[in-house]
């Protein structure tokens, strides 16, 4: 636990108590704790709320039909007024109170004085009348306070024409500052005098929220007749949803056990690891002294509210899971709340980590404490600029350094390294731990594109999973992707703003002055696991993403060339957005898999590995690692399709070697492909591309890395080599090769029926079942299991300089060709027709 906690928990204790109230008995309400639910414009005027959220005796809740003009304030009219309700007592959530005008009823005139059917209503501004009649409009404000520093709470406006505008005359108004059209202020369409909710949701102050809200479930009428009139105050609300509770008294649970319809209240310690294991609750409630630990692999699922009491605490382990199903529910915090996460495991101390905040408010000092304060950054997509194509930014000020008091924004990603000075002591991997309130419900984070780059480019944006928990990575890309098909063949315009494909930081190789890149060491971008509707790749790492990304875990997305943008500003940049919800959210083991246990350096069915889909591994004996996978995906062709199917390989890797597919009529290189569904069959060639910089000698193998389906699991698998005019059965053992330096796009192709013309090359051995040993006068002997039927020497750039035929177990060989201090491989092939590939050194 980090030494800064009792100093951040001190800090909430002192704004607790300088921010609960105005004074004895007020509470000091927040948007949406308060929702009206009924208006008569027809005299005698009639209003209706409900209170969403527990009052204290002499609150006080002002109620103004004065409009909210845009420059911030609400517009001055002495034929507008201000009732002042007052709470009696003690109310509890969802109290409902009507208001009405009884001076009509008294023989008087329309505009008070006001009744109410709980508390008191006073007009402390006189004025108050609602406007009714044909093409009229009028509001009604909630807030608290006075009218020229108010908190707003709650806004209507009904009938007219003209909507949310501006308050230019006593029956027009803007969205009053802090609330926001369909979700704590609404416009009721319609020539309609008079309204009242039908009551079709009336328990969870969330759901009722979210009901009320909507127009769809009200009674809208211009009638005023007793038959017609709406009767205000006839519903009857409660704003726990949970129909039972249930307390853990340190031992059991009392009342049964918690599930998603009832309430868990935890009025002592519970660890999910040593008491009651996993559980899911309607809401729950922390107290006073009690602690709730979610170990690892354990999870917490509420299906509502949560509510953390002052001198509770909430410690989510590195790979435990906490999750709210509903996009409404509440997170009240006046406790502690810890989420754990631990860096992957990191060969040297400079190795970037992408990180996310999965709580509110925390700041990289603090969420980040562990790391190098000079390496910490964020990416600034609106700078990001490649008009030459290469993925790296031309002007270089795309990563930007951020200080310790920058607040981590929910859903954004940031960059950093381990400290130097605490790396390895004793570990390489450290725990990180972020405080606040967590991050629930519907979160949309802005995206860009920059408009001045060609319209083919990738639009970079480093955003991340803001939950304490995984999201399916499938959930995410079918709410994100700009038009998508579905496994099922149907097409679908999406609302989304990317090209479909998530990359995640998986890095293996060092950094180096022969990568590209705008800094004069760069890493390699060859090292990102790469996620689509497809499938998925390995990074640098030889990870394989699991289609979960975990709490605490950023990615980079591109914006989508063909998405409309929200917004243009001057710079020609375009702004758009991504969306999380709590219903990407995950936790526990699905499938086999471990959600939230897989951490990159970087419907809850994985309905992406129905089809049949081939990867296959590029490595070398000095380190390189490359994969590339091809999918044969319903909705997919055999053209380019975008990123959602065909995910671009990144470019900028300097000196690492790369494989990918192509496709024709195209020079692009793909990481991942999908293909028709109906092309694949016996007479199906995959094009594999091969780009390497590396020259010094170096044994290559290509391998397969993922096989699915029926087609492929029960079909053999060729490799073509186009260079050597030979075919090897990659079923059955990996290939080797040697290669100069370069781009070779038509060396390999994969094949499903053998080439009658061609030779297929049996099994490679494991080279340890070689012995090379180097003799006087340049003799070389070869020793194997079985007889040696030919050796071949090729140089370091894949030049062929010997070929040798031999009939026993130990062959010796003139080479005096190879200069000393040279690498050669020696390519073995037994009478068995078995193959031995191996490095060797000439001294």
């Amino acid at each position: 636990m980090k030494s800064i906690i009792p100093s951040k928990l001190l800090f909430f204790i002192i704004a607790l108590c300088c921010t609960v109230s105005f004074g004895f008995g007020q509470t000091t309400l927040a948007p949406g704790d308060i929702a009206i639910t009924g208006f008569i414009t027809d005299n005698p005027d009639e209003f209706s709320f409900v209170l969403l959220r527990d009052v204290d005796n002499g609150t006080k809740i002002k109620f103004t039909d004065k409009g909210w003009d845009n420059a911030g304030y609400f517009r001055t009219s002495p034929s507008e007024g201000v009732i002042t309700w007052t709470a009696p007592s003690y109310l509890e959530c969802g109290t409902e109170v009507v208001i009405a005008d009884i001076g009509v009823a008294t023989g008087g005139t329309a505009g008070g004085p006001f009744s109410s059917t709980i508390g008191t209503a006073i007009e402390t501004d006189e004025g108050f009348a609602l406007a009714g009649g044909p093409d009229l409009s009028d509001q009604i404000i909630v807030f608290q306070g006075d009218l020229l520093t108010p908190t707003l709470l709650y806004a209507v406006q009904f009938r007219g024409t003209t909507g949310w505008t501006n308050a230019t005359n006593n029956f027009t108004s803007g969205v009053p500052a802090g609330l926001t059209d369909g979700v704590d202020a609404i416009y009721y369409t319609g020539n309609n005098d008079n309204g009242s909710y039908n009551c079709t949701i009336t328990s969870g102050s969330a759901l009722i929220l979210a009901d009320v809200i909507d127009q769809n479930n009200w009674y809208i009428t211009n009638s005023n007749t007793a038959a017609n009139r709406p009767v205000l105050g006839s519903c009857s609300y409660t704003c726990d949803s949970c129909t039972t509770t249930v307390t853990w008294d340190g031992t059991s649970w009392v009342g049964g056990t918690p599930d998603l319809t009832t309430g868990a209240i935890l009025s002592t310690n519970y660890n999910t690891d040593t008491n009651g294991g996993s559980f899911s609750a309607c809401s729950l409630t922390v107290n006073n002294g009690a602690t709730l630990i979610i170990a690892d692999n354990d999870y917490v699922e509420v299906e509502n509210d949560l509510t953390v009491d002052l001198g509770g605490e909430i410690t989510v382990r590195p790979y435990g899971a906490f999750v709210q199903n509903n996009d409404l529910g509440t997170v009240t915090y006046d406790g502690l709340i810890i989420v754990e996460k631990e860096n992957a495991p990191a060969d040297v101390w400079y190795e970037y980590t992408y990180w996310s905040s999965p709580v509110q408010n925390e700041t990289i000092e603090y969420g980040l404490a562990e790391t190098e304060a000079s390496r910490i950054f964020k990416f600034n997509a609106e700078n990001y600029l490649d008009i030459d194509g290469n993925d790296v930014d031309d002007d270089g000020n795309d990563w930007q350094w951020v200080s310790g008091t920058t607040v981590m924004e929910p859903g954004v990603g940031y960059a950093s390294t381990q400290n130097s000075i605490i790396f390895g002591f004793p570990s390489d991997q450290i725990t990180y731990t972020f405080e606040g309130p967590f991050n629930n419900g519907e979160i949309k984070v802005p995206v860009y594109r920059n408009d001045t780059a060609p319209t083919n480019d990738n639009n970079w944006n480093l955003i991340g999973n803001p939950y304490p928990s995984a999201i399916d990575a499938q959930l995410f890309l079918d709410a994100n992707v700009l038009i998508e098909q579905d496994l099922t063949g149907t097409d679908y315009s999406g609302a989304g703003f990317t090209d479909g494909a998530i990359f995640l930081w998986s890095q293996k190789s060092n950094y180096s002055a022969a990568n590209q890149g705008n800094e004069v060491l760069n890493f390699s971008s060859s090292d990102y696991a790469i996620i689509n509707g497809t499938g998925q790749t390995a990074g640098g790492d030889g990870l394989m993403p699991n289609r979960y990304i975990p709490s605490g875990q950023s990615f980079f997305i591109s914006m989508s060339d063909s998405a409309i943008p929200i917004s243009t500003d001057a710079n020609n940049v375009s702004e758009g957005e991504v969306v999380f919800n709590n219903s990407m959210r995950v936790y526990g083991n699905i499938s086999g898999v471990d959600t939230n246990g897989q951490f990159f350096k970087n419907s809850k069915k994985n309905t992406a590995t129905l089809a049949n889909k081939l990867g296959i591994n590029l490595t070398s004996d000095n380190g390189v690692f490359n994969q590339t996978l091809i999918g044969y995906i319903k909705g997919a062709s055999n053209a380019d399709d975008g990123s959602y199917f065909d995910a671009l390989k990144n470019l900028s890797s300097g000196s690492s070697a790369i494989l990918y597919t192509t496709i024709e009529d195209t020079s692009k290189k793909y990481a991942i492909q999908g293909k028709a569904i109906n092309s694949i069959n016996e007479d199906e060639i995959i094009n594999l591309g091969f780009k390497t910089a590396i020259n010094v000698a170096t044994l290559y193998k290509l391998s397969i890395a993922q096989l699915e389906g029926d087609f492929l699991t029960n079909n053999t698998i060729y490799l073509k080599d186009n260079l050597l005019n030979k075919v090897h059965n990659l079923s059955d053992s990996d290939y080797s090769f040697t290669s100069e330096v370069g781009e070779f796009n038509e060396r390999f192709d994969i094949l499903f029926k053998a080439d009658s013309t061609l030779s297929i090359e049996q099994n490679q051995l494991d080279a340890n079942s070689l012995k090379i040993v180097e003799l006087d006068n340049d003799q070389v002997q070869f020793t194997a299991s079985k007889n040696i039927a030919s050796v071949s020497i090729f140089d370091l750039l894949g030049r062929q300089l010997y070929e040798f035929k031999g009939n026993t177990t130990s062959e010796t060989y003139n080479v005096s060709q190879l200069s000393g201090g040279s690498i050669y491989i020696a390519k073995v092939t037994l009478s068995t027709g078995a193959i031995i590939t191996k490095k060797a050194l000439k001294k």
